[in-house]
C-alpha cells in the first residue's frame, strides 16, 4: 500500500486540531466534552500560576473557573480518576476499558519492593471498613509514619495502603478538597451501570489504541502505546495487525524536513480535509498540557526542544524552574517565566525568551500582552509584572 504523505504544516495543523488549540478558545463552554476531545487531563499539584489541570482546560475555552472541574468529579460523577503516564481525570464513560489499568498496576506494585512497607491484608481491611463508615478519608485520617531514614519519596505505610488500592481500583477518589485527596470505596464513586461492566481484555486494548490514535490524529506505535500508559508495546503491536483496514499507514514530514513512519485511522484524509486554518491567536501553554507533554513527538513535529525543569538543581537549569512555551498559530515562538501572587493579585514576570530566528514584532507583542492580561484575570490577579526587560514594540 501507497502511504499517504502528510507534509509538516499539515501535521501540525492536524495534531493541533486533535488537541483543541487549532480555534480561539471562546464559545459556549463544555468542559466535559473538553476532557472527551484531550483524552484525560493530567493533575498536578504544583500551583506557580494555576495548577495545570485548571490551564489545559482554560486554554481550550477561556470561560473555564475553576471549581468546574470538581463539580464534574464530586458532584455529577461525570469524571473519575485515575493513572495514565500520571494522575488524570477521564471521562466515566471511559471506566470499563480502564479495568485492565486497575490489573496492570496492582501487578506492578505486586512485583515491586517499593511497596513493602505498606500495611498487611488485614490493615488495608481496617481502612476499607474506616471508610465504609465514616465515608470518604484522606490520608490524614490515618496516622502511621514512615520508618528509617527520611527521604523525597518516602510514604507511611497507610499511604502505600491507600495508593494501592487506589490504584487497583478497590478505592476510588470522591473529591478534592484544596487539591487534597478523599478516598471512598469505588462502588459508591462510580455509577453502577460502569462499575459492573468489564469487556474482553482484547477489546479493552482495541479501544484504548484506536481512542489514542483519534487523539493524536497520526503516531507511531510508541506515540499510541504511551498516550494513556495502559498497554504493553507488544500488545500495541498486536493490535495494529488485527486492526485492518481500519489504520493506515502514512509518512509524516518532521520539522527537521525528514519523513517518518506513523499509523492513521482509515478516515484521515477526510479529517485533513475538514482541518481548517489555524488560529494566529498566541497561548501560554502549560508543561504539562499534552501538545508538549511527549517531548520526542513535540521536537519531531514542530522543533521545539523542551523539558520542564522543576526537578534540576537551580544552577544546573537553563530556562528556569516553571517555564511556559509560547504557541502562536502552529509555531512555538518563545518561552516565559511567570507566577502570580493571588493574595496580593499581581502575576510577575521574571523572564521571556523568543525562540531562534522569532522577533518580538508588534503585532506579537500586542498578542502575548493581550494573552498574559487574559492569563492574570482567570487567576485573579489584576496586575501584570515585569522584571525583566518587557519587549517593545518596534516602530512602524
Amino acid at each position: 500500500m501507497v502511504s499517504l504523505k502528510i507534509n509538516n504544516r499539515v501535521a501540525r495543523r492536524l495534531w493541533l486540531a486533535a488537541q483543541g488549540l487549532a480555534t480561539a478558545p471562546t464559545g459556549a463552554l463544555d468542559v466535559l466534552q473538553i476532557i472527551r476531545q484531550l483524552g484525560f487531563v493530567q493533575l498536578d499539584t504544583i500551583r506557580v500560576v494555576a495548577r495545570a489541570h485548571h490551564h489545559i482546560i482554560w486554554n481550550r475555552n477561556q470561560h473555564y473557573r475553576e471549581p468546574m472541574l470538581n463539580r464534574l468529579l464530586a458532584n455529577e460523577r461525570r469524571l473519575f480518576e485515575h493513572y495514565t503516564h500520571d494522575a488524570s481525570v477521564l471521562p466515566m464513560e471511559f471506566y470499563p476499558m480502564w479495568r485492565r489499568q486497575f490489573r496492570r498496576l496492582k501487578e506492578h506494585i505486586d512485583r515491586s519492593s517499593w511497596y513493602g512497607t505498606m500495611l498487611d491484608a488485614a490493615g488495608r481491611d481496617a481502612i476499607k471498613a474506616r471508610i465504609a463508615n465514616e465515608g470518604p478519608l484522606s490520608t490524614h485520617a490515618f496516622d502511621t509514619k514512615a520508618s528509617g531514614a527520611k527521604g523525597m519519596w518516602k510514604r507511611p505505610p497507610h499511604k502505600l495502603a491507600l495508593d494501592y488500592m487506589w490504584y487497583s481500583g478497590e478505592l476510588a477518589t470522591s473529591h478534592r478538597e484544596n487539591f487534597k485527596k478523599f478516598y471512598d470505596l469505588s462502588e459508591r464513586v462510580i455509577p453502577d451501570v460502569f462499575h459492573s461492566k468489564e469487556d474482553p481484555d482484547d477489546a479493552q486494548v482495541d479501544w484504548l489504541c484506536d481512542a489514542a490514535l483519534h487523539r493524536l490524529g497520526f503516531g507511531t506505535l510508541s506515540e499510541i502505546q504511551k498516550f494513556w500508559g495502559a498497554a504493553e508495546p507488544r500488545e500495541v503491536k498486536a493490535w495494529t495487525e488485527r486492526a485492518g483496514q481500519s489504520i493506515v499507514p502514512v509518512e509524516l514530514q518532521a520539522a527537521d524536513g525528514s519523513w517518518n513512519k506513523s499509523f492513521a485511522l482509515s478516515d484521515i484524509e477526510k479529517r485533513l480535509s475538514e482541518t481548517g486554518a489555524t488560529t494566529s491567536r498566541l497561548r501560554i501553554i502549560n508543561p504539562f498540557d499534552p501538545i508538549v507533554r511527549d517531548r520526542a513527538r513535540l521536537k519531531r513535529i514542530f522543533g521545539f526542544d523542551y523539558r520542564i525543569e522543576i526537578f534540576v538543581p537551580a544552577a544546573k537549569r537553563r530556562w528556569g524552574y516553571y517555564v511556559f512555551p509560547l504557541l502562536e498559530g502552529n509555531r512555538f515562538v518563545g518561552r516565559i517565566e511567570a507566577k502570580a501572587d493571588r493574595d496580593r493579585g499581581v502575576m510577575t514576570i521574571a523572564n521571556l525568551w523568543a525562540e531562534p530566528g522569532v522577533k518580538w514584532t508588534t503585532p506579537r507583542v500586542a498578542k502575548l500582552e493581550a494573552e498574559l492580561a487574559r492569563f492574570a484575570r482567570f487567576v485573579s490577579a489584576g496586575e501584570v509584572n515585569w522584571v525583566c526587560p518587557r519587549p517593545s514594540r518596534p516602530s512602524s
